[in-house]
């Protein structure tokens, strides 16, 4: 059996899981953006015991690459990447929206219709910004990821010939601009490494890796730190 770690951290989600042959067998997260780093690796050791095995039985370790949070990103590619290198074993990375929207589409089937839906995950960018992509329901990339400011004039054009549905923790706050009629607004849909199993368990069997060395977190902006409004000069 394919027994691979998902980590997926790239917002305010911290999430673990493992899954077997794409089965999800244990999941740990918790919702708290201040929780990635002391919460991490206490959920990779709860997982792996409840779905039995040991780390030395892991045959990859699959990592949500982003876009979303600089520094959640960063805790959960540094830990995927030394786990694979401790234990030599392939690092997967796995687009973050694209991973919504496979979840997003097995949990609300029922409700999309093959003809004409369209997924739009959307996470927070700050700023009043959001990542998104926009996917068919067989998970086909209509539209790229990118980066941008939400006003009323956003993805008009495809709402007039398509029902668009639109969740993740960045979609509530463009609620307020986009008014069509053919706009579905789902609260509470977070990243998940539930998500992961399946996807990460096909780019094993395909021998999907990136180099352990070389990969970066997708950041799709640049990191713009701030200072806090109380500080003092």
């Amino acid at each position: 059996m394919v027994f691979i770690l998902n980590l997926e951290t790239s917002t305010t989600v911290c999430s673990v899981s493992v899954s077997g042959d794409g089965k999800i067998l244990s999941l740990r997260e918790q919702n708290d953006a201040k929780s990635h780093a002391s919460q991490l690796n206490p959920f990779i050791e709860e997982a792996l015991k409840e779905a039995g095995i040991s780390a030395s039985e892991l045959s990859a370790i699959a990592v949500s690459k982003g876009p979303g949070s600089y520094t959640g990103l960063r805790i959960g590619v540094s830990t995927a990447k030394g786990m694979a290198y401790a234990l030599q074993l392939p690092l997967i990375a796995i687009d973050t929206l694209y991973s919504m929207a496979s979840g997003f589409r097995t949990k609300n089937l029922s409700q999309l219709s093959d003809s004409g839906d369209l997924l739009c995950p959307m996470i927070d960018a700050r700023r009043m910004e959001v990542y998104s992509a926009v996917y068919n329901t067989g998970l086909e990339e209509l539209r790229e990821i990118k980066a941008e400011i939400i006003d009323d004039t956003s993805f008009k054009s495809l709402l007039e010939n398509h029902h668009i549905h639109f969740f993740g923790d960045g979609a509530m706050k463009c609620r307020q601009h986009i008014h069509h009629k053919s706009a579905i607004f789902y609260d509470s849909f977070f990243p998940s490494s539930e998500f992961m199993g399946e996807i990460a368990n096909r780019h094993y069997l395909e021998k999907k890796f990136v180099d352990l060395a070389y990969f970066e977190p997708f950041y799709l902006k640049d990191f713009v730190a701030t200072i806090p409004g109380n500080k003092m000069f």
